[in-house]
């Protein structure tokens, strides 16, 4: 973790190197100020010197000015190294979440990705800019100042050692505490950070069912909780400063009586006991500063672990040693896949918790019954807890093939292993005849265009969203692609046209719209293969017929997956792929499967006769 955060300096190690010696510089001059105060009373106003006074006290102003402008030097350096240090952190946890493929960002929650990049890279940079100055400051001042102790009188410095004794002990109760629950701290910030965000995103549902309140109590238990946490936290730090003065009290009257002594026997000059005032002060400072660094470094622990996570993170799909460059064609084929989505569970915050997770473990870890095969390709037996199981099938290039069944029949699980996006467990997923995982990921990635579910616009113009298939898409290319996707039809009535802005997530234009704008944009990419994941579901039936109609007859050496709901949008396909509960049921045209497969007529019977959806079956998984 240490490695990891170190590589982060980066250019800023010189600025990093820098603030403790200015600092150094900075408390020599402060500590050394007080002696100089001494020979002053002693050797100028008690010896009735003005020429003393005058000298010393101008020794003194020119050690002031010094310890001013290293003190100026340390901070533009620290603030110069840290900032720099928390931007490359940052910069590193977004290129890393970037290589991320999905199985990694299902490990991590939004909010916590969010609160990892902002919360805790914000509590690093506060650590980092308090150990390049008050980690050197405060040890450098407290030695110092117990040194000049020495100097001044040894016989005073038991006074010191005492009150350093009793601080530490009280301190040293109170961090060990407090930083128990700063490392409570960050969990409850993921999950203030999942409210608002949840709510943030949902706003039109949470407005459309009126469940303000709700949001508000939810919201308000996160909060709450976050709250009696820093209550405790601060509740338990404050305890510092009665404690301190608690001390500091009892040395300066320890220090005057001892101190009044020794002058009135003439062992002790009054400057010096002056100095001896200062310094005690300085070296209790210094142990306060000590203990707040404990707590900001124990807090900031807990940062630096989540922060070093994210960037160590190595992606579950990476480029093989010799990858391939170029997809032949658009040929897909699946041979005996099997997948499983990886699961990650989070430690009970329940007594006994380490025992109840590994039971469900083990739990999750046995073989359930396998439920019997209704026949088609890929058959076999069906383990219940796999999203694909035993699934082969092939299709030529340039085919269109449709890909029909229930809610949670993997059908888009299928379609993300064939750009991998997922890597399958068993099994090989081929394009273009070679195994996926031969391939390049950008040169796969770049063949094989997915317009998923859910589809996402980014806050720009309809071009500059348009040319993420291809940045560098003419605006004829443009206007060809939104025609082929119908979304020609309504760009041209937007007020800017292609110019015309589009809102972040794309909430000035309908459903419909935004899955046209997100099938143009993959057209662009010229693909070999092409996945529509559910994508036309928010067009209607007319806009949907012209779509496929334009790509059997416009773009037919492109091989096109149709994932959809509706028979009526894969029933023209070269070939149709029933699955259920993650097995293939059929693949056969819509003909031979309305005589053949059992699942794919009953669908055909009640979207026919009702109008209804086929997921009331019951067949979803």
């Amino acid at each position: 973790m240490i490695k990891t955060l170190y590589k982060q300096i980066g250019d800023y190690w010189k600025a990093s190197l820098l603030t403790p010696v200015w600092t150094a510089l900075e408390v020599v001059m402060d500590v050394l100020i007080p002696y100089v105060t001494a020979s002053l009373i002693d050797k100028g106003i008690n010896a009735g010197s003005m020429e003393n006074v005058y000298l010393y006290g101008a020794v003194m102003v020119g050690m002031a000015f010094l310890s001013l402008g290293f003190g100026i030097l340390a901070g533009r350096s620290v603030a110069y190294a840290a900032t720099g240090f928390a931007a490359n952190l940052r910069r590193a946890m977004y290129r890393n979440i970037q290589r991320f493929a999905f199985s990694d960002i299902d490990k991590y929650s939004t909010s916590g990705l969010v609160t990892r990049m902002t919360t805790d890279v914000s509590s690093l940079q506060n650590a980092y800019q308090q150990i390049l100055r008050i980690t050197v400051r405060a040890p450098f001042r407290l030695v110092l100042s117990i040194v000049m102790c020495l100097v001044i009188d040894a016989r005073l410095s038991i006074i010191f050692i005492v009150a350093m004794a009793i601080l530490s002990f009280s301190l040293y109760n109170i961090i060990s505490r407090v930083a128990r629950l700063f490392q409570q701290v960050f969990v409850k910030y993921d999950e203030l950070n999942q409210s608002v965000q949840e709510n943030i995103q949902a706003i039109r549902v949470v407005k459309a069912f009126v469940r303000e309140d709700y949001e508000n109590q939810k919201f308000s238990k996160a909060a709450e909780g976050l709250y009696r946490l820093y209550v405790r936290a601060e509740s338990l730090m404050a305890l510092n400063h009665p404690v301190m003065n608690i001390v500091v009290y009892g040395c300066i009257i320890a220090l005057s009586w001892w101190g009044a002594q020794f002058v009135v026997g003439g062992t002790l000059t009054t400057g010096e006991l002056t100095s001896l005032f200062t310094y005690v002060m300085s070296i209790l400072q210094s142990l306060m500063m000590l203990s707040m660094i404990f707590v900001m470094l124990t807090q900031s622990a807990a940062s630096a672990k989540r922060v070093s996570e994210i960037i160590e993170e190595q992606p579950d799909i990476v480029n093989p040693e010799n990858p391939v460059y170029e997809v032949k064609d658009g040929s897909v084929e699946f041979r005996g896949v099997r997948f499983d989505y990886k699961t990650h569970p989070q430690p009970l915050p329940v007594e006994g918790g380490e025992k109840i997770l590994q039971s469900e473990t083990k739990l999750a870890s046995k073989v359930i019954a396998p439920l019997p095969q209704q026949g088609g390709v890929g058959g076999g037996s069906l383990h219940r807890r796999s999203a694909l199981y035993n699934v082969t099938f092939k299709v030529r290039s340039g085919e269109t093939i449709g890909v029909i069944g229930g809610t949670g029949s993997g059908k888009s699980t299928l379609v993300n292993l064939i750009s991998r996006l997922y890597d399958v467990g068993q099994g090989e997923v081929l394009v273009g005849g070679r195994n996926v995982k031969e391939y390049d990921l950008a040169t796969l990635r770049g063949a094989v265009a997915v317009v998923l579910q859910k589809n996402t616009l980014f806050s720009g113009t309809v071009i500059e969203n348009l040319r993420w298939g291809k940045a560098n898409a003419t605006l004829e290319e443009c206007r060809e692609a939104c025609r082929l996707a119908c979304a020609d039809e309504f760009i041209d009535q937007m007020p800017q046209g292609y110019e015309s802005r589009i809102e972040q997530g794309g909430t000035n234009v309908s459903g419909g719209q935004k899955q046209r704008l997100c099938i143009a944009r993959a057209l662009l990419k010229r693909p070999r293969v092409l996945v529509l994941d559910d994508s036309t579901s928010a067009c209607d039936t007319a806009t949907d017929a012209k779509i496929q109609r334009a790509f059997r007859e416009e773009l037919p050496a492109m091989t096109k997956l149709i994932i959809a709901q509706r028979i009526s949008s894969v029933e023209h396909c070269d070939r149709i792929l029933v699955m259920d509960n993650g097995v293939v049921t059929g693949y056969d045209t819509h003909e031979q499967l309305l005589k053949t497969n059992a699942l794919y007529k009953e669908i055909y019977d009640i979207q026919t006769a009702d109008c209804g959806d086929f997921d009331k079956k019951g067949g979803a998984a």
